[in-house]
């Protein structure tokens, strides 16, 4: 049997520390589904079509340099659904999330456990971030990004260009 593996996002925008989670949840489950979620009550900075393209981009890369296996069972979806729906409809058995701290625990177990409530046949499997990733979060980059600040430490190159293109705009 095949182990897929579904981690859902917003990657509004797409950090290292996304990255780091989905190198490593390639590397654990047979199969990786990256769900691009479009919340309906929330105006994202970049549409899912962009996001998509940023992704791709960055796993094309990562094959390129050795981090993630040329014709890694990768794949991109959308979504506009529950996370747990998703998941089923790509033949997902396990949700994965990353937690940087405490308070991405806490929710997350909410989460999880409101998951389970919804789909008890899928498990939710949770990634610590990496040292060198924790600190990033995708609201902080935004944020650093509408003031002009530098993000380049913290996105991959493709991302730090579309910020700064999307803040002349």
């Amino acid at each position: 049997m095949t182990l897929t593996a579904f981690y859902p996002g917003s990657f509004d925008p797409l950090t290292n520390g996304h990255l780091d989670i989905i190198i490593r949840s390639a590397k654990i489950f047979d199969r990786l589904v990256i769900g691009i979620g479009h919340h309906h009550g929330k105006k994202a900075l970049f549409t899912p079509e962009a996001r998509r393209g940023m992704l791709a981009n960055q796993i094309v890369k990562l094959q390129g340099q050795g981090e993630l296996a040329q014709g890694e069972p990768i794949t991109f979806v959308t979504f506009k659904n529950l996370a747990v729906d998703a998941a089923r409809e790509n033949g997902a058995q396990v949700i994965i999330r990353g937690l940087r701290d405490a308070g991405d625990f806490d929710y997350e177990m909410q989460m999880a456990g409101m998951n389970a409530g919804l789909a008890s046949d899928i498990e939710t499997v949770f990634l610590a971030s990496s040292p060198q990733t924790r600190h990033i979060a995708a609201s902080l980059v935004r944020q650093i990004a509408s003031m002009g600040g530098d993000v380049s430490p913290f996105v991959p190159d493709v991302v730090a260009l579309a910020l700064k293109t999307h803040k002349k705009t």
